[in-house]
């Protein structure tokens, strides 16, 4: 499952080489989209790392969108706010370690799946990886 706010959104796992554009769904949120695919939002797992097109850029949503460049064109798909219902848990962290949610990042920027993340061996890796599912 992805994001809370995508749950009636059609999805699907990512898988390694998949093409993803950043999209609004119409749901409040911003997420993957199969590039195949615009309407089907691509969910991936945590530890998942991506290779954006380009440096990505985040639009902070004003009366005057502010559009910033973040530098890197790599990340590290995580979670954050684990234990908080009804909040974005989507993230990426970039190589200077900052995280940034999904849902801030630019519409229509284009990322291709480099690595799934390792089977995990021990229960804090099961739980590290597990995706956070708030269903109504």
């Amino acid at each position: 499952m992805c994001d809370y706010s995508l749950q009636y959104i059609r999805s699907r796992p990512a898988k390694v080489g998949d093409k993803l554009t950043t999209r609004n769904f119409g749901t409040g949120t911003r997420g993957f989209a199969a590039a195949e695919d615009l309407g089907v939002a691509v969910c991936v797992l945590p530890g998942t790392e991506l290779a954006f097109s380009s440096a990505v850029t985040k639009t902070t949503p004003h009366l005057f969108a502010r559009v910033e460049k973040l530098g890197y064109a790599t990340a590290i798909f995580r979670q954050v706010n684990k234990t908080a219902p009804m909040t974005h848990h989507d993230a990426l962290e970039f190589p200077d370690g900052r995280t940034v949610l999904l849902t801030k990042l630019s519409e229509g920027q284009e990322a291709t799946v480099l690595q799934l993340p390792a089977q995990p061996t021990t229960a804090a890796e099961v739980d590290a990886q597990k995706r956070i599912a708030y269903v109504d």
